[in-house]
């Protein structure tokens, strides 16, 4: 649009300019491990609210530690990794003497139960390497697949999505909408069979020379037969796919499912033979301990942790940085 009316040119400003204000300096980028503190910190039932009594004592009688396994089994750590840890944290503060402090020894005895959970996702050399990722409805697969995604190519692999859920229309727009932001190609189909999106997807990384493959899944109950079947013929057909695929199969577990999350673990294991778990949404009202509970009677190692909507927020699970931040 042109400007019809002329104005006058302004006056001449003849006054000295004013002194810029001092920028503020940018905050210091929090470390992964404040960040995991402050994401458990959100709970209202995080583990340390409720050792809070127990740790300020610093003596463990037998007062503090029937306050510390009300704490625990209150956190979702389940009955017999409580009743390790309470052994294991005795033990330790024996050992300790009478320098021997209740927080410390806690961390220690939980970051060594979990320390078999700590192993990380190696991406050997099959190409494409082929994940598929399953677990039940909500809890945060799909998103999970994008945050790895980008985790992914931060190791310098390049990543193709084959959106698996055939069942939902919102899972493929979402998976592609990840894909466009991770600028990574995604295999779809409107409807149709799970396991034929799974076929094509594998052979098109195969003739773009793409390193991974992430595989989505539709979202099932371990109670769902039916489902849980059609899981292990998706994982037949990525084997004839791929020899050997899938080579790592995820399941990803929403923090907030407590004590459930563990039968989830012997479900899926039982049907498909995990690899590895992704725990998301510890920012939540999520306990956490959770994790101790897998530790003991389960052990598929936890392999990512999710503690935000951001996109980098998928991390390595480490387990004394979790310790550290669980029992804070």
């Amino acid at each position: 649009m042109f400007d019809l009316f002329k104005r006058k040119p302004p006056a001449a400003d003849t006054t000295a300019p004013a002194a810029p204000e001092p920028e503020a300096p940018e905050p210091e980028a929090k470390s992964w491990t404040e960040r995991l503190k402050a994401g458990l910190g959100l709970s209202r039932t995080r583990l340390a609210g409720a050792l809070t009594g127990v740790l300020s004592r610093r003596k463990l009688d037998d007062e503090a530690l029937d306050a510390l396994e009300t704490a625990l089994l209150t956190a979702d750590v389940g009955v017999d990794a409580t009743a390790h840890l309470l052994e294991d944290v005795k033990a330790r503060y024996r050992r300790a003497g009478p320098d021997g402090d209740a927080g410390t020894v806690l961390k220690e005895a939980l970051a060594a139960l979990l320390a078999p959970l700590e192993t990380p996702l190696v991406v050997t050399g099959e190409r494409p390497f082929v994940i598929m990722l399953t677990g039940v409805n909500g809890a945060g697969k799909t998103t999970s697949i994008g945050k790895l995604a980008k985790w992914l190519q931060q190791q310098g692999l390049s990543v193709l999505l084959a959106a698996g859920d055939t069942f939902r229309a919102a899972a493929r727009e979402q998976l592609a909408a990840w894909g466009e932001r991770n600028n990574v190609a995604v295999v779809r189909q409107e409807g149709g069979d799970a396991a034929a999106v799974m076929f094509d997807a594998v052979n098109a990384a195969r003739a773009r020379g793409i390193d991974v493959v992430l595989a989505d899944t539709a979202g099932r109950l371990p109670t769902q037969g039916h489902l849980m079947e059609e899981l292990a013929k998706v994982k037949r057909v990525l084997a004839k796919a791929q020899p050997g695929a899938p080579h790592a199969v995820l399941l990803v577990l929403d923090a907030n499912t407590g004590q459930n999350a563990l039968a989830q673990v012997k479900a899926f294991d039982a049907a498909v033979g995990l690899t590895g778990l992704v725990l998301t949404k510890l920012d939540g009202t999520a306990k956490g301990g959770v994790v101790a509970a897998i530790a003991k009677q389960h052990a598929v190692p936890l392999q990512f942790i999710g503690v935000g909507e951001g996109i980098d927020d998928l991390r390595p699970f480490a387990a004394r940085d979790f310790a550290e931040a669980l029992v804070g």
